[in-house]
């Protein structure tokens, strides 16, 4: 039970290794990733900030008729209602900004664990579980754990997924293996962490299926 629990997390932190080497890879900029997020999304945020400030600013100017004060704002302040409001402006600002953070971080994760074909669902439930307690906790798992974005095959440029092992198009062994100790490595390693083995200097083994006899 033992030798099957360590094989099991042996197994495990390879593909972590694999996952992270092929992250690693991948050259994202913040603006085409901020741009997956739904527009309808980012409009509907702008506007309930707009319809914030819309409300906010002309309840606190019309306190000024207040016989009793506005008791919202220390004193330097109740007696200038246009400075104020830029200080009430301010605050629904900085809370807007936190509040959307959050709103287009979720959006982001939902959509970003689609295409790397992931649970979206699921990895939005748990998001959502965590953050009344735990707070990004549930951002830091997701991108700790999230799967590399899929990658056009070596012999026929298919896009295929991280997670497979062979090219559904055609055939071809995605898991590149050293030649020496046979075991799996990453593509960018030059040397095998298994056995030492330079694999700059020997060629990566690349198992490919035969073609059928009909191809």
């Amino acid at each position: 039970m033992a030798d099957y629990s360590q094989k099991v997390t042996s197994t495990f932190n390879e593909r972590m290794r694999l996952n992270r080497v092929r992250r690693r890879k991948e050259k994202l900029r913040f603006r085409d990733e901020f741009m997956i997020i739904p527009k309808w999304l980012m409009g509907l945020v702008g506007f309930l900030y707009a319809l914030a400030l819309g409300i906010a600013i002309p309840v606190n100017l019309a306190q000024r008729y207040n016989p009793y004060g506005n008791d919202m704002f220390p004193p330097e302040l109740r007696d200038n209602p246009v400075l104020a409001s830029f200080a009430l402006a301010g605050v629904i600002t900085l809370v807007s900004i936190f509040m959307a953070t959050f709103i287009f971080l979720t959006a982001y994760v939902n959509r970003d664990a689609a295409r790397r074909g992931m649970n979206a669902a699921l990895w939005t439930i748990l998001i959502l579980i965590f953050l009344p307690t735990w707070g990004v906790i549930g951002f830091v798992i997701y991108f700790l754990m999230r799967e590399p974005l899929p990658y056009p095959c070596p012999q026929c440029s298919a896009s295929v997924s991280a997670r497979f092992n062979f090219c559904p198009n055609c055939k071809c062994n995605l898991q590149p293996s050293c030649p020496q100790c046979k075991r799996e490595v990453a593509e960018l390693d030059k040397f095998c962490p298994f056995c030492g083995t330079d694999l700059a200097g020997s060629s990566i083994e690349r198992i490919q299926q035969a073609p059928s006899p009909a191809s």
